[in-house]
């Protein structure tokens, strides 16, 4: 073999993953259970909600959300303080240990859709693209339920 042929393969082994690679990726993330409720017009922001399940063997690490149907998409974290009132902040980076789920629910985490281009509605969907520190994008598609929906099964 010479030099180039070498070199071309050594770098087509790193690109691929091959010895000295120890970071998981977004392929290992699993999307169950998408959902959103329909929203009243766009004057106040919607949420979409699901389970990220990490079946690979490092973590891995939401890093941003994006949707055609937002112009700021951000996961945000409720918190409710001693006096029982609740807030809302975004929640930064996500980690997902191996081998576990992390839940966007109503009342916890959650991808919080502000500045609403367009109003929610129940029975049609829209896409959601989760973002991972390795750079890769996993697109999920959200269906939207009614106004009291409660989760998927509703």
């Amino acid at each position: 073999m010479n030099r180039m042929t070498i070199a071309t393969l050594a770098t087509l082994a790193i690109a691929l993953g091959g010895p000295g690679s120890a970071f998981a990726g977004s392929e290992d993330v699993v999307v169950e259970g998408a959902w959103a409720r329909a929203s009243i017009g766009t004057s106040r922001p919607g949420a979409a909600y699901m389970t990220l399940r990490n079946t690979g063997n490092e973590a891995v690490t939401l890093t941003g959300i994006m949707t055609p149907i937002a112009m700021m998409p951000e996961v945000h974290r409720t918190a409710t303080n001693d006096n029982g009132v609740s807030t809302m902040a975004p929640a930064g980076d996500i980690d997902i240990a191996p081998g576990e789920s992390v839940a966007l629910a109503p009342g916890g985490l959650h991808a919080m859709l502000m500045r609403l281009q367009e109003p929610m509605i129940e029975g049609e969907s829209f896409p959601l693209t989760l973002t991972f520190s390795d750079g890769g994008k996993v697109v999920v598609e959200v269906p939207i339920l009614g106004l009291g929906a409660r989760g998927p099964e509703d």
